[in-house]
């Protein structure tokens, strides 16, 4: 938590006024207790009515002083920490979109939002409560100290006996509860996991008749989380009243030797009652400090989980010297192999071919071949394990990661469509793409036709994730996206399995009459898809086992033979 507390130093100005108000605050509180006991001593007991008034009228003013530096200093502190929170929110927002995908895998986007929100919270809270009790309670117990020694050092005795005693049973509820409130985030992320699967995938859930199993997976998550706050607070709600009972053991404990000492005279009433208020002032310092045990573990454990975050190193970082190419995008690998972090086999090996400007490469092969892996490498997603990728004349990873992906149209495999109208999404690629070029990219994607059936056309909003459009739809809107970034290289990551055959050819066709000087690799599972390409690479367990033309590799590729056969009839291959 200290390590997060860094993003302060902006606020340290405020925070070293809302101390000074504290502090003031805290000596007018330990002072009255004073007045209080010169009020009863020196006006009460001797009946000086005019004394009773002036010092009343001081400690109304105090009181009045004290009330508004606590007003303030409350507001500041609320004023900090929320400033606090909106930086450490966005330093870990920023820190994870620099993430690689490998560290999106390592995370999972379900912790991930909950430590950008709720961890986050849990630790601004703590920051509020810091700024007040935690600075305030110190004060007041030293204070309280000094003041109570200065009133009857004799009976002093019994906050010694006191104090270790709240200080004890506070440390044992905390060593019992910081497991608990770790636990507690875990399986906060569990829950959220389980709810996000359940959401996003309840068209599957439905079909399959598992609404019942996914009742229970929830259930079961939200028990265990239920189970562990029942804990937590059976711990909560055993500290409060042992704490209450230390306090009047105490109280009872000065009121009874106070007044024995009044008897023999060494002590006066007012100065008791002053000591009792001290007493009580010190005693509840110590429970603000043990409040704190209420939230300060769980915010520990998110602060912990926070910091996890922001101390990743992302595994893709841009040179220190980047370089720029404005040769012709030509995309060259030469001898790649990758291996996916922690799996013992390649995913691409050995992979070397090149892709031209003006010409269409395409790649086919089985399921798991490693197509859409290959395809990923390009914009740098991932880094190779060994090998070059050039774009340009210029190693990918000499190149800033933004000024290689600005050359880049993408469209990946599992459609990503965004909450907003129609043309929003398309000028996510380009955000200052006019109206004639927005127009153009979704009619090369053959995306016109149903657009104009839209309520509202290009004003039309989607849902997000584009659920209120088909499949094909939200393809076509994914490909118009792409183009309309007037890209050198397009890629396109079987992005036409949810077109039909007269879509799917009539795009083709545009692709290659409006796109000329642009390179172009299609990764698709149709051999319709790739017949027409210049250049077809056929995958097999991460190799290339064909490159050529289609007719080519009728003739020299029995892994595309085979694919050929199993899609199309004999006359359709001639």
């Amino acid at each position: 938590m200290l390590k997060l507390f860094r993003f302060l130093h902006p606020w340290r100005g405020s925070i070293a006024f809302l101390i000074a108000l504290v502090f003031v605050q805290v000596i007018s509180d330990l002072y009255l207790p004073t007045l209080m006991a010169d009020i009863i001593d020196k006006g009460v007991m001797l009946g000086d009515t005019d004394y009773i008034l002036r010092i009343g009228g001081i400690m109304l003013l105090i009181t009045l002083f004290s009330i508004s530096c606590a007003v303030v200093a409350s507001s500041l502190s609320s004023t900090i920490a929320a400033g606090f929170g909106q930086d450490v929110r966005a330093a870990v927002f920023t820190k994870v979109s620099d993430f690689s995908l490998h560290e999106f895998d390592q995370f999972g986007a379900s912790t991930l939002i909950t430590r950008a929100t709720n961890d986050i919270t849990q630790v601004q809270m703590i920051t509020i409560v810091i700024a007040r009790m935690l600075l305030m309670a110190p004060i007041m117990a030293i204070g309280g100290l000094i003041m109570a020694y200065s009133k009857d050092a004799e009976l002093t005795w019994v906050l010694a006996v006191a104090v270790p005693a709240l200080v004890a049973l506070v440390l044992f509820i905390a060593r019992k509860a910081i497991p608990l409130y770790s636990s507690i985030q875990i399986k906060i992320d569990r829950l959220n996991t389980t709810l996000r699967e359940a959401l996003s995938g309840v068209r599957v859930i439905r079909a399959f008749n598992r609404v019942d199993h996914e009742k229970q997976r929830f259930q079961s998550a939200s028990n265990e989380l239920a189970d562990t706050y029942i804990n937590v607070n059976h711990l909560m709600a055993f500290m409060m009243p042992g704490l209450m009972l230390v306090m009047n053991l105490t109280t009872l404990a000065v009121l009874w030797f106070g007044f024995k000492r009044i008897e023999v005279g060494t002590l006066q009433l007012g100065s008791l009652i002053a000591f009792t208020q001290y007493a009580m002032q010190i005693l509840f310092a110590f429970i603000m400090m043990s409040m704190m045990f209420n939230i300060l573990p769980r915010a520990q454990a998110a602060a912990v989980r926070i910091d996890e975050v922001l101390h990743v190193e992302p595994g893709i970082r841009d040179p220190e010297q980047p370089q720029v190419s404005t040769a012709p995008a030509t995309i060259e690998f030469k001898s790649v192999n990758f291996r996916y972090p922690g799996a013992e086999a390649l995913a691409l090996k050995n992979i070397s071919f090149r892709a031209e400007p003006g010409k269409v490469t395409a790649i086919i092969g089985s399921t798991g071949a490693g197509k859409s892996t290959l395809i990923r490498m390009i914009p740098r997603f991932y880094d190779m394990e060994s090998g070059t990728i050039e774009v340009g004349g210029v190693d990918t990873r000499q190149y800033a990661q933004n000024a290689l992906r600005q050359r880049i149209g993408y469209v990946p495999q599992q459609v990503t469509l965004f909450s907003g109208t129609v043309r929003h999404n398309l000028q996510i690629a380009n955000p200052e793409a006019s109206d004639t070029e927005i127009e153009r990219a979704a009619s090369i994607a053959q995306a016109m036709p149903f657009i104009q059936e839209l309520e509202g056309n290009w004003e039309y909003t989607l849902q997000q994730g584009g659920r209120n459009l088909s499949g094909g739809q939200k393809q076509r809107l994914a490909i118009a996206r792409a183009l309309a970034r007037d890209a050198e290289i397009y890629l396109f990551d079987d992005s036409f399995s949810a077109l039909d055959f007269t879509t799917d050819s009539r795009l083709r066709a545009a692709l290659k009459r409006e796109v000329k000087g642009a390179t172009v690799i299609i990764v698709a599972q149709r051999v319709g898809t790739v017949m027409d390409a210049d250049q077809i690479l056929v995958m097999d367990e991460g190799e290339i086992v064909g490159r050529g033309t289609h007719a080519e590799l009728l003739q020299s590729c029995p892994t595309y033979q085979e694919i050929v056969d199993s899609q199309l009839r004999a006359e359709d291959v001639a």
